[in-house]
């Protein structure tokens, strides 16, 4: 099909396509939208697709000047967790022991990685179906209609689109602190306040404080359990935001470490059309950080005004049918939530065994009290080859740990203790990290 796309001023970015058009539905994006690939403080266009001979000179130009635009505006990124994990070294030596950015290291079950195998030789393909596929599948697991879930690459690029499209100098960004930064990068993009409001005193978001400093929200975030306490906030603390909240904002809900808790899920209030949308990745439990698979849940009025700051591409193959084996195997999260649950526990048994405090988690993370700045530990882990997670402000001698194998978990152990008994000192690890500490983030 011969087509290029031109500009008109309508204000939101648009296809429309013949039937018989070979670009395929993206997860269940409408199909007359094709999203921006960009968020900033930029007008969004509306772009619609007409024949090469219909299309004016003038919409060739303003298409060429947009594209120019849009450049400029990728140096804005969506700010990730490895991005965040700026202590990790991009190449760390073999016998590293990596828990400092939330990953899991089993990685893929065993038949998601067969599918990754199986389906490489057709790599040449876009093979939009399959995450078609994948959508039908989640909207039965999870009880919704298929238009109430999108698809991306990773369930942070969601949270990004999400916070441009529901934010703005006029209607603020409400978090929790300590919290995960990436939707704050996202608001300050916007030109919105940030709100962040402390934690209870059990580490549970303490919605009527947010209520009370976000009177023009537009968006409130809600991590479950929370990143990087690992800590929860009940079901009925997230209605009464819900119910609660300023006309016109929405609650959003991140639920990519759910799986390893016994929380309850949001997704009741998106199945009852509430201003929810809901997120869930595949890269924590199911281990697929590398591949890149996440999704959101959400009416379909509240999703198409994402799309206007991204998403819709082709997803990767591989993630796809790793994604649909891992939900067809019915007993991995069980599984995994043990293992986790186990080598957790074990964690936490040492820690009280030898007098260390923490922050007690239901997560595949945990906050670790160094009773010393924060940095001097993690800088001494690393020179024991050691890599654990990053500081928060509010916490400030308080480190955030993954929970790895027993194996790892143990050298953890051993390299903390012999930094706590000052045998390891920081400034053995300095030179480790002091060239790397930013690069993710320049």
């Amino acid at each position: 099909m011969d087509a290029s796309l031109f500009v008109n001023t309508e204000g939101r970015q648009t296809n429309t396509r013949p039937a018989d058009s070979p670009l395929g539905l993206h997860g269940n994006r409408p199909k007359d939208t094709l999203p921006a690939p960009f968020c900033g403080k930029m007008a969004r266009v509306r772009l619609t697709m007409a024949t090469i001979s219909d299309a004016p000179s003038k919409s060739r130009r303003s298409f060429l000047s947009l594209s120019a635009a849009a450049s400029a505006a990728l140096a804005m990124r969506i700010v990730t967790e490895p991005m965040l994990a700026h202590a990790r070294d991009h190449h760390p030596p073999k016998d590293a022991v990596m828990i400092d950015a939330n990953e899991n290291p089993l990685g893929p079950c065993t038949s998601a990685r067969e599918a990754i195998v199986t389906i490489t030789p057709q790599g040449g393909r876009y093979l939009d179906g399959l995450t078609e596929d994948l959508v039908d599948s989640i909207a039965q697991m999870e009880g919704v209609k298929p238009d109430y879930i999108t698809i991306q690459a990773g369930s942070t690029e969601l949270l990004h689109h999400t916070v441009c499209a529901f934010t703005s100098p006029q209607r603020s960004y409400v978090t929790a602190d300590p919290g995960f930064e990436s939707g704050m990068f996202a608001a300050n993009a916007m030109g919105a306040r940030v709100v962040k409001a402390p934690l209870t005193k059990s580490y549970a978001h303490d919605v009527k404080a947010m209520l009370a400093a976000g009177t023009d929200a537009g968006l409130f975030y809600v991590c479950l359990p929370n990143n990087p306490t690992g800590t929860l906030t009940s079901h009925s603390d997230i209605e009464y935001l819900v119910e609660n909240k300023p006309k016109g904002s929405i609650v959003m809900v991140d639920e990519a470490y759910i799986h390893f808790s016994d929380a309850t899920s949001a997704v009741d209030l998106v199945k009852a059309d509430k201003d929810v949308i809901v997120l869930r990745t595949f890269s924590k439990l199911y281990g697929m950080a590398g591949l890149r698979c996440g999704f959101a849940m959400g009416r379909p009025d509240l999703l198409e005004k994402m799309y206007a700051y991204g998403g819709g591409n082709f997803m990767p193959i591989t993630a796809m049918v790793a994604a649909s084996a891992s939900l067809k195997h019915t007993k991995l999260v069980d599984e995994r939530k043990k293992i986790n649950a186990d080598n957790r526990e074990a964690v936490f048994h040492w820690l009280d065994s030898n007098g260390y405090s923490y922050v007690r988690s239901q997560s595949n993370c945990f906050m670790l009290d160094t009773k010393r700045p924060a940095k001097q530990v993690i800088d001494a882990m690393a020179a024991q080859k050691v890599y654990i997670g990053r500081i928060w402000p509010v916490m400030p001698t308080y480190a955030r740990i993954t929970v790895g194998t027993r194996p790892e978990m143990e050298q953890f152990q051993a390299a903390f203790k012999k930094v706590m008994t000052g045998a390891v000192t920081a400034s053995m690890g300095e030179t480790t990290l002091t060239k790397r500490r930013l690069e993710l983030l320049t």
